[in-house]
């Protein structure tokens, strides 16, 4: 596919805004498609184990929560994975760490393959993560936001034993909001500052950035998660940030105020939460940095690595139990 795909689309005012998902098709336990059929009328794909493969890649935070969310919820052996290589080329996500180069379950080199599979015409970018149909070799979807939700509750069902229940109803509206909150000024903050072409868009991204860092620093300072004593989705979206934060975003998107590790409630809690099975061991430093200082050439042309940060605080004692 042409490079354009990893153009950044701008405002006028210079304020970064994000590709909207093209694939929103969803796997649902009350779908009215027949087993091994396509999606019915609604866009809904039949829940069926086995069916269905993600693929992610180990540098992208959008992509990591559902890889999170994956493993919590005990479906590793009802969803299989597919692993892209954290540096693209100009066609886009690559299979280049599988044999040969090809996914060996969808058989394609690109998961720009997918793509063209499902919609001939797309030339926006390639995102993932993106839930593939290895029946019919289409996209089901590349909606990240939602592909984490049904997990928790369309796929119900075929959850491993003593799953979490990542999306509880009671309170379901307050963490909605915390939720929308953390994707505007956290998630996708920064990415605002990284990528904004006028002071002004930076300035205004920075800002906000850490007036919600600090605002869930306060929240996080008499409760151990974001909604109390349990994970939810919101532990999860937050953490894909901040385990990025002092390797990338802090001088690679210049989120400069602080690092992580200088505000003592938000470094503990994201320990609290690398140190939990399903996090940490699912986080790759050399892929995130690999992947952020190699493929974004405007920002940084000379594609250098940085050797940084030291991560051995990654596994000390945090005090949050």
């Amino acid at each position: 596919m042409a490079q354009a795909q990893f153009s950044r689309e701008t405002a006028g005012s210079g304020e970064f805004v994000r590709q909207p998902n093209r694939f929103t098709g969803r796997v649902t336990a009350d779908s009215a498609s027949p087993p091994g059929g396509g999606p019915d009328a609604e866009g809904r794909w039949p829940l069926e184990p086995g069916r269905y493969r993600l693929i992610w890649s180990r540098a992208c935070p959008w992509a990591h929560r559902a890889r999170i969310v994956r493993g919590l919820l005990g479906l590793d052996d009802v969803i299989s994975l597919g692993t892209v290589d954290p540096v693209r080329d100009g066609r886009g996500w690559r299979f280049t760490l599988d044999p040969d180069g090809r996914d060996p379950v969808l058989g394609i080199e690109f998961l720009a393959d997918a793509y063209r599979a499902t919609d001939p015409d797309y030339t926006g970018r390639v995102t993932v993560p993106a839930l593939i149909d290895t029946v019919t070799g289409q996209v089901v979807t590349n909606d990240y936001p939602r592909l984490t939700l049904d997990l928790s509750t369309q796929w119900r069902a075929l959850h491993g034993p003593g799953a979490p229940d990542l999306y509880p109803e009671a309170g379901r509206a307050e963490l909605d909001h915390l939720i929308d909150e953390i994707f505007r000024d956290v998630n996708n903050g920064v990415y605002r500052c990284g990528f904004a072409t006028s002071q002004s868009a930076y300035e205004s991204a920075f800002t906000q950035l850490f007036n919600r860092l600090d605002a869930l620093s306060a929240r996080l300072a008499d409760r151990r998660y974001l909604m109390g004593d349990a994970i939810t989705e919101a532990d999860v979206r937050l953490f894909t940030t901040l385990v990025r934060f002092d390797a990338v975003y802090h001088g690679h998107f210049k989120c400069n105020r602080q690092k992580l590790t200088e505000m003592p409630v938000l470094w503990a809690y994201a320990r609290d939460l690398f140190q939990t099975p399903g996090f940490g061991g699912t986080v790759d430093f050399d892929h995130i940095k690999r992947h952020y200082y190699g493929t974004h050439a405007a920002i940084n042309p000379t594609g250098i690595v940085p050797t940084g940060p030291d991560l051995s605080g990654w596994t000390t004692p945090h005090g949050r139990g």
